[in-house]
């Protein structure tokens, strides 16, 4: 059974195209909907996420060579003080994207890799998912 759609032409003419089904053009991007728990869980990853300072953190201690990133070495990309940037490594550390190890006088950081990979699953198409 055609689908009809009525579009108005210049002059008041109509003509009637066919609508094309959704499905036969484009699959959808994820194969199933997020639970309530999952999308809570998620949403408090993104929140603390959505500082361009945390990106950028985040980025620069997941790029660093041999995975970590010592804070020293954080606080020289940024135009901001030390407690600043401490701050916004905490609230990295409370949602569980990155650890911190303390050596001595510095608090070296990673990412943990598995909650990139749910993050990451999330934003990917049913193709290309990643299970976490």
């Amino acid at each position: 059974m055609a689908v009809y759609m009525r579009i108005c032409q210049y002059r008041g003419m109509s003509k009637q195209l066919p609508l094309v089904a959704m499905d036969a053009c484009c699959a959808p991007l994820a194969r199933e909907p997020l639970t309530q728990d999952q999308a809570a869980e998620l949403s408090h990853l993104f929140k603390a996420m959505a500082d361009p300072v945390r990106l950028r953190l985040l980025s620069l201690i997941a790029s660093h060579a041999g995975g970590e990133a010592c804070v020293c070495d954080l606080t020289d990309a940024f135009d901001l003080t030390g407690p600043t940037i401490s701050h916004h490594l905490k609230v990295l550390r409370e949602s569980g994207l990155i650890t911190g190890d303390r050596r001595g006088t510095w608090i070296y950081y990673r990412v943990h890799p598995e909650v990139l990979a749910r993050l990451s699953a999330v934003l990917t198409t049913t193709g290309e998912a990643v299970t976490a």
